[in-house]
């Protein structure tokens, strides 16, 4: 029997009537990841039906690479790309590098093609998101550990870290359910909930940090623009010396903690 062609047009129609702003782009591609119509059917279906692109391709675009991510894992946003790029500046050469939080591993999986890390490792409290990150940072020499921030890590490496990077959930608990339907129902809560402002993780980091941390070493952590002032405080209230970097196009907001020499 013939397999039924695959009508382009009426998909990019069947994708904007669904409410995806960039149909045309989406529909290239799901094309590109299958040539069977039957497939393809239903890869436009689990979209149209709200499941983030990204789960429906298995993977998403982050700083020029292809991540692979899992159902329910943290999707990599363009604009935590600011945070590596600041981080890769701040950093010397063969650094001892940790990605907290690290959801897919994206991160982790940057700063290893921009680095050449002495020590490269990622934690999660998630066991799926843990799970897709190993998978990611396969033979990249890295560590993939399960755990609450910097608990699982090897105690040998403390005060020996040059750098610490975290994209922890820097939603409030009252602003989750405003968030878009592809996060707040597909993605995993503890990767967007940060307590009643935000910030109850992202504290718990910096006061961590400060002893993991070599001298002179730095922590960037991403945030939003109007947090900016709570957290600096709360960094250097830890022993940090936090600097604001912000990018208008990207909408993103990375600080940098330095622990003093």
């Amino acid at each position: 029997m013939k397999s039924p062609s695959i009508d382009r047009p009426a998909l990019v129609g069947r994708l904007r009537a669904a409410g995806c702003v960039y149909a045309e782009d989406e529909a290239e591609l799901l094309l590109a990841a299958t040539d069977d119509p039957v497939a393809l059917a239903e890869l436009t279906d689990r979209r149209v039906a709200g499941e983030p692109l990204e789960y429906v391709l298995g993977w998403a675009e982050f700083c020029g690479l292809r991540i692979g991510v899992d159902p329910g894992v943290f999707v990599p946003r363009g604009r935590t790309a600011l945070l590596v790029e600041v981080a890769v500046e701040l950093t010397g050469p063969a650094p001892a590098v940790v990605d907290l939080c690290c959801g897919s591993g994206a991160a982790a999986v940057a700063l290893a093609h921009r680095l050449a890390p002495r020590w490269l490792a990622a934690a999660d409290i998630d066991p799926v998101a843990v799970a897709c990150a190993r998978r990611n940072l396969a033979g990249l020499a890295a560590e993939v550990y399960e755990g609450d921030l910097f608990a699982p890590l090897p105690q040998r490496w403390r005060g020996r870290l040059d750098l610490v990077v975290a994209n922890a959930p820097y939603v409030p608990t009252d602003a989750v359910a405003l968030m878009p339907p592809e996060a707040r129902l597909h993605e995993a809560p503890v990767a967007l909930d940060g307590g009643p402002d935000g910030l109850a993780v992202l504290r718990r980091v910096g006061v961590e940090a400060a002893t993991w941390l070599a001298p002179g070493g730095h922590l960037v952590v991403e945030a939003g623009e109007t947090q900016v002032d709570a957290l600096c405080a709360a960094l250097h209230t830890a022993g940090l010396t936090p600097t604001v970097h912000h990018d208008e196009d990207r909408e993103a907001t990375a600080i940098t903690a330095r622990r003093p020499r």
